[in-house]
């Protein structure tokens, strides 16, 4: 059993508050053969520098930048190692220092933390997060293979050698311990492909039904094809500084906090533990659920739950004063590789409780219009599409999570998804029927979700408004 040590639980605390200012991304395709990836980093840069309305020129911001964060999950798919030093001297940032940073699935999120901490602790005033993924230079099945070597080789990836197989058991588990109706993970990718046909930057939209989900294709058993999310390539960026430049760069700044977490590759090897409670969790919820596990011969995280997700929230909202986050968050970006991730993640950030993650889907609260009340949801989620409607470039996950949350916040969905000239800008129609995914009622916080693997590295971020 996992059992924590004096100052393993300390809450990360920073020398000065980190602001965000500004996001950028390209938009994200199976296929991007007619851009370099340099260029679709540049897309990115630009796009952060040019479009956030900053009070300064763009050259004038990018002068201020002194360390940059680049995330990127394999240097197998363009065949380049140290990418990340091409990418910033094509950026033009030489001689200026930069990391590379790589945590899987979670290198999104990582790359902001480590951007973060570069700010919070001096090192720098005014730093670059930019993510990338180049996946359309091998074909699908070797991708996943490259992937599916992200699982442990001892044990988890000659069972497999998809990553769908790893979700699979999953899957299977979390329906088995909780009674969860397949209909449900259904509900999830139809939710979130269509909220992706509202965006400019989405690979996969799609306006679907439940019954056509479940008569899809399986990938991995339960797993259908509508419930994976796919390859993709592209980038974001984010710039991230101290809160004397974030006032002088924008009149609306957000505040951002983050943390991880890390757990064993060894899905199938998770040692017990007891449940790390969340602000506003007892002892108490709990014991109906420790009963049911040991009748199932279950323990926590066993295969139901991601440990590092809950411990990266465990220390995330109690660096950013969450105390209850269905009431606290306004919105949320889970990491939705697979139906059955979003799904877990609810009970792992305690938008509900563990067990009661179908029900909080089905009572409307995930979307931005509940459609049990007709009004907005409590804390809805994925509005950008997420990552089954629109993208999963690996290395720019995280960041494209972040930036769609502080959008949110800035209000500007609008003026980054609605505009028809964005769509023009990827070679695409506005459609007829586009829908304005807004957050009404001034939303204050929100949370996003960086996840690797099955979950071997988590960071969860929490951005406020601040002005």
């Amino acid at each position: 059993m996992i059992k924590f040590g004096k100052g393993n639980l300390r809450i990360p605390k920073w020398t000065r508050p980190v602001y965000a200012v500004a996001g950028g991304m390209t938009d994200f395709r199976k296929k991007y053969p007619e851009k370099k990836l340099e260029e679709l980093t540049m897309m990115a840069f630009r796009m952060m520098l040019e479009e956030n309305d900053l009070k300064m020129d763009p050259l004038e911001i990018k002068s201020l930048i002194n360390f940059a964060c680049y995330g990127e999950f394999a240097d197998h798919f363009q065949d380049q190692l140290l990418c990340e030093a091409k990418v910033h001297d094509y950026l033009g940032l030489d001689l200026l220092f930069n990391i590379g940073v790589k945590t899987g699935g979670a290198t999104g999120g990582s790359t902001i933390l480590s951007a973060a901490s570069m700010v919070a602790s001096g090192m720098a005033d005014c730093c670059l997060a930019l993510g990338w993924e180049r996946m359309d230079e091998v074909i699908t099945w070797t991708g996943n293979y490259y992937i599916s070597t992200a699982a442990c080789k001892d044990f988890e990836t000659r069972l497999a050698r998809n990553y769908a197989s790893y979700y699979a058991p999953m899957a299977r588990r979390f329906q088995e311990m909780y009674g969860v109706d397949e209909r449900v993970r259904a509900e999830i990718a139809v939710k979130n492909r269509g909220y992706a046909c509202n965006s400019p930057f989405s690979q996969q939209p799609g306006k679907h039904t439940i019954e056509e989900v479940l008569a899809g294709e399986i990938v991995s058993d339960p797993l259908r094809f509508l419930e994976c999310c796919a390859m993709s390539v592209g980038s974001a960026a984010m710039l991230l500084c101290t809160e004397e430049l974030a006032y002088k760069l924008t009149d609306k700044p957000v505040k951002l906090y983050t943390a991880g977490g890390s757990h064993t590759l060894r899905t199938g090897d998770r040692r017990p533990m007891e449940i790390p409670l969340l602000p506003h969790e007892t002892a108490g919820d709990y014991e109906k659920l420790y009963k049911d596990m040991e009748k199932q011969k279950g323990r926590w995280p066993g295969f139901e739950s991601f440990g590092a997700t809950r411990f990266a929230a465990w220390l995330c909202y109690r660096m950013a004063g969450i105390n209850n986050p269905i009431e606290d968050l306004d919105l949320i970006e889970t990491h939705d590789a697979f139906t059955i991730s979003d799904l877990q993640t609810y009970g792992d950030v305690g938008l509900t409780l563990y067990g009661d993650e179908q029900e909080y889907v089905r009572s409307g609260d995930c979307y931005l219009k509940n459609p049990k009340t007709g009004k907005q949801g409590k804390c809805p989620s994925n509005l950008s599409g997420g990552l089954l409607g629109s993208m999963h470039a690996v290395g720019a996950t995280g960041i494209f999570s972040a930036t769609e949350i502080m959008w949110q916040l800035q209000g500007k969905y609008d003026k980054f998804h609605g505009d028809p000239k964005m769509w023009q800008r990827f070679g695409k129609k506005k459609p007829a029927d586009w829908e304005s995914l807004q957050i009404q009622n001034n939303p204050k916080k929100g949370c996003y979700v960086s996840h690797a693997g099955v979950g071997s590295h988590v960071t969860v971020g929490v951005l406020e408004k601040a002005w």
